[in-house]
C-alpha cells in the first residue's frame, strides 16, 4: 500500500545485512518510523509490545525472527530456544505458531551451514505468500460489497469494521480491509464506519489512517455506536478480521467483536470475518473453551495516548480515578452461529466445520503443504 506516494509493506528483509525492518505501529498515526530488528529477542519484543500486531503480521514477524536466530546460531538447540521465545511473546494469534511449525522442521532437515540461507528464503516466502493470500481475500470479499452495491443503487455501501485488519495487520493488503480497498479501486462507492477499538484505539489510529491514505470515505465512531447505526439502517454489512478461528467457525478477534456480531444478528445485517487459512486453528473446535485469551497490561485501559496539538508532542494521560483497578482482556470469541460467512483466500465459506474442511481439506487433515 502507499504512504506519501511510496509503496510499503509492513515488514521486509534488509538487502545489505541480516536485519528485518518494520513500521512502528505504536507511533501511528502521528509519526511514521521504520524500526530495525537485528535479533530474535528484538523480534519477540516487537510482537509483545505491539510494534507489530495483527495475526498475519505476527506470523510473518515470527518467521523473520527465526531467520535472525539462524543467522546468529543455527544449532538445533538455539533454533528451538528461539521458537519458544517467539511463541511466548503473545498467546492468542495462531499464525505465530503456524509460521514456526512450518519453518523449523525444514531448517532442521538441512545441515547447519545451510540453515541461515534457507531461513531467509522461507521467511521471504511466508511474507510474499501473505501478500498474495490477502489480495485473494480482497477479491472474494469484493463480490460481497458489489452485491450490496447492486441492491442499493445510488448510495455508498456502508461497512462497519472493528480494530485494524488492514495492510498494517498483514504484510500487505490486509484482511477485512482488502475488499474495501478493492471496492474503492473498482469505483464502487463505499463508506466505512471505523470503531475506535478501545483500549488501544487501533481503529481510530490505524484503520482510519490507512483508509485516509487510500482515499476511502470513513467515519470514526465510538465503540458503543455500532448497534445504534445498525438500528437506523446505516450499516449494510460488517467485516472484521480474526486472530484465531476454530475448525468449526468460532471467530476470536479483538475485544468488542462479539458485541458487534450480536447487534448485527439482531438487526439482520450480514457479519463476516476475513482471514487467511493460516489463522484457522485446525486442532480445536470450541473457541470459548479452548482459545487462550491474552490479558494485557491494565495501563492500556487506565491511560490513553494522544497528541497535544499546541505543543506538537505525544502525551499519555490517565483517564480513570487513582485507586481504581482495570482489567484488559484483549480478545473475545464470536460463536459461529453469529457469523454469516468466513472470507478466505479460496472463497467465502459458511462458519462450519463441514464448509471449512471442504475448502481446506489438506490443511484440516494436518498434511504439510
Amino acid at each position: 500500500m502507499q504512504v506519501n506516494g511510496n509503496h510499503f509493506r509492513s515488514i521486509w528483509l534488509a538487502d545489505d545485512e541480516p536485519r528485518v525492518l518494520v513500521i512502528d505501529q505504536t507511533l501511528l498515526p502521528f509519526a511514521f518510523e521504520i524500526q530495525p530488528l537485528s535479533t530474535v529477542s528484538e523480534a519477540a519484543l516487537a510482537i509483545r509490545n505491539m510494534v507489530v500486531r495483527g495475526a498475519p503480521l505476527i506470523g510473518a514477524t515470527a518467521a523473520c525472527g527465526l531467520y535472525l536466530a539462524a543467522e546468529t546460531d543455527a544449532l538445533e538447540a538455539n533454533l528451538r530456544k528461539a521458537c519458544q521465545e517467539l511463541l511466548s511473546s503473545r498467546p492468542t494469534a495462531v499464525n505465530l505458531r503456524w509460521a514456526l511449525d512450518r519453518m523449523l522442521p525444514l531448517l532442521l532437515a538441512e545441515p547447519e551451514a545451510a540453515r541461515s540461507s534457507l531461513a531467509r528464503k522461507l521467511a521471504q516466502r511466508i511474507c510474499d505468500e501473505d501478500v498474495a493470500t490477502n489480495s485473494a481475500i480482497g477479491d472474494h470479499g469484493l463480490e460481497l460489497i458489489s452485491k450490496a452495491a447492486k441492491s442499493s443503487p445510488g448510495r455508498a455501501v456502508n461497512v462497519l469494521t472493528h480494530c485494524n485488519a488492514g495492510w498494517l495487520a498483514t504484510v500487505d493488503w490486509g484482511t477485512a480491509l482488502a475488499p474495501i480497498f478493492k471496492a474503492h479501486d473498482a469505483g464502487i462507492p463505499v463508506h466505512v464506519w471505523v470503531d475506535e477499538t478501545r483500549p488501544r484505539n487501533q481503529g481510530a489510529s490505524l484503520t482510519a489512517w490507512e483508509l485516509g491514505a487510500h482515499g476511502v470515505a470513513h467515519t470514526v465512531i465510538a465503540d458503543n455506536a455500532g448497534g445504534h447505526l445498525m438500528q437506523q439502517g446505516e450499516v449494510d454489512l460488517c467485516i472484521v478480521g480474526s486472530d484465531r478461528t476454530t475448525r468449526t467457525g468460532d471467530v476470536c478477534n479483538k475485544i468488542g467483536t462479539y458485541l458487534k456480531a450480536l447487534a448485527a444478528h439482531d438487526n439482520g445485517i450480514p457479519f463476516y470475518a476475513a482471514l487467511p487459512s493460516s489463522t484457522i486453528d485446525w486442532t480445536i473446535r470450541d473457541g470459548i473453551r479452548d482459545i487462550p485469551i491474552e490479558e494485557r497490561p491494565a495501563e492500556e485501559v487506565s491511560h490513553i495516548n494522544g497528541r497535544d496539538n499546541a505543543a506538537g508532542t505525544l502525551v499519555r494521560v490517565r483517564v480513570i480515578p487513582d485507586g481504581s483497578s482495570a482489567a484488559n482482556p484483549a480478545f473475545d470469541v464470536t460463536p459461529r452461529r453469529f457469523v454469516d460467512g468466513i472470507i478466505t483466500e479460496r472463497g467465502v465459506a459458511k462458519a462450519s466445520e463441514e464448509h471449512l474442511t471442504t475448502l481446506f481439506p489438506q490443511e484440516a487433515a494436518g498434511q504439510p503443504l
